[in-house]
């Protein structure tokens, strides 16, 4: 699988496939409004009621609230768009991932890559980092890293996985670890810090590194 970037938006990824596509046709609106509104004259100010139009008739169609003045990155993909609602003065990077019944209330800030499930609310002054997840049904009050993963209510980060990051280029990535090769994640555990696990190859025991020693010891992460 290919990386996707949290910096380079994916235009492809709005495009709409069929004459009947909800969703990509309200961006589509969206996007040419405020292509029209950056320009100033009686040309731009006319072709801008054209995408208005369109935009209330797919806003109906979906039964999302996604404003025109909206500040969303190039390369959204909404597959599902009923329900989704968000607020004008949040912030979504490119390359994003939102299902239906999805709430983005003022303040967030969504940096790029950033796959949110079905039904996830995110409120206040909240920064999602790139590459990161969000479970469906999450109530996010708080800030989620890069990478992580975040679900509950209210939602907590369970997993970053230094696999996710590539050391030169610093985003995350989907490859799989080849068999017998050691990995290391950070996990949950009962304290509020999370524990970063190595995990050797298959049949040995994984170890905990203190963060105060920097020594090893045998753990076994708490479900």
């Amino acid at each position: 699988m290919g990386v996707i970037s949290a910096d380079v938006p994916d235009w492809s990824r709005e495009t709409p496939r069929r004459f009947w596509d909800p969703g990509q046709k309200l961006l589509l609106a969206i996007r040419q409004y405020q292509y029209w509104r950056g320009r100033s004259g009686m040309v731009p100010a006319f072709f801008r009621k054209w995408p208005v139009l369109r935009h209330r008739f797919w806003t109906v169609v979906t039964g999302a609230d996604i404003p025109l003045n909206c500040r969303i990155g190039g390369g959204l993909s909404i597959p599902h768009p009923n329900g989704i609602v968000i607020h004008p003065q949040a912030r979504i990077g490119v390359n994003c991932l939102i299902f239906q019944q999805v709430t983005i209330c003022s303040g967030v800030e969504i940096a790029g890559h950033v796959d949110i499930g079905a039904g996830a609310k995110i409120n206040g002054n909240v920064r999602i980092g790139a590459h990161a997840r969000i479970g469906f049904n999450a109530v996010v009050l708080s800030d989620v890293p890069s990478g992580a993963t975040a679900v509950g209510v209210p939602a907590r980060n369970l997993v970053r996985r230094a696999s996710d990051f590539t050391a030169s280029a610093g985003v995350a990535h989907e490859a799989e670890h080849p068999a017998g090769l050691p990995h290391s994640e950070t996990v949950r555990t009962k304290s509020a810090a999370p524990v970063l696990v190595v995990n050797k190859p298959y049949g040995s025991e994984p170890t905990e590194i203190d963060p105060n020693t920097g020594f090893t010891k045998p753990s076994k992460p708490v479900a």
